[in-house]
């Protein structure tokens, strides 16, 4: 493997890690929280499509839904184009959450581009969006794929 995909992934686990520990203070777990942030990012997603952005069984996603759920920060909503499919919406009660996950992203984020000019991490950005185009480029979506 090329050097520098060896050194995304560990930046990524790194800023993972960083991030869940600094969530955990505020009682959600690293599975959680990301389903949080997408949901609140990708309002009314299905389950099924959740859990492949979230690269997780939908069996292990609807675990976690449960919880959430039970906690009152997410609301299933039947699809109304296929009432055997979920729409997941986040509830008034995970607002509050949410903000503090943000100001926690926004503070990690700040520490670590830390010495990085505004220039190079636009440039970080730009670049780091053209591999994820070029990844997806190569792999059928699992959908085509089953069909």
């Amino acid at each position: 493997m090329e050097p520098s995909l060896i050194e995304i992934g560990e930046t990524a686990h790194a800023l993972r890690r960083a991030f869940d520990r600094r969530a955990s203070a505020l009682g959600v777990t690293k599975a959680q929280w990301r389903l949080l942030v997408k949901v609140s990012r990708y309002p009314g997603l299905r389950q099924v499509e959740l859990a492949d952005h979230l690269d997780i069984e939908p069996i292990t996603l609807c675990r976690i839904v449960d919880r959430l759920e039970e906690s009152g920060l997410i609301e299933r909503q039947r699809d109304p184009a296929d009432r055997r499919a979920w729409l997941l919406h986040l509830t008034e009660k995970a607002g509050p959450l949410i903000d503090k996950l943000k100001v926690i992203g926004a503070a990690l984020s700040d520490e670590a581009f830390a010495g990085l000019s505004q220039t190079e991490v636009e440039t970080l950005r730009r670049a780091l969006a053209t591999v994820r185009d070029n990844v997806a480029a190569l792999q059928p979506s699992k959908k085509a794929s089953n069909q």
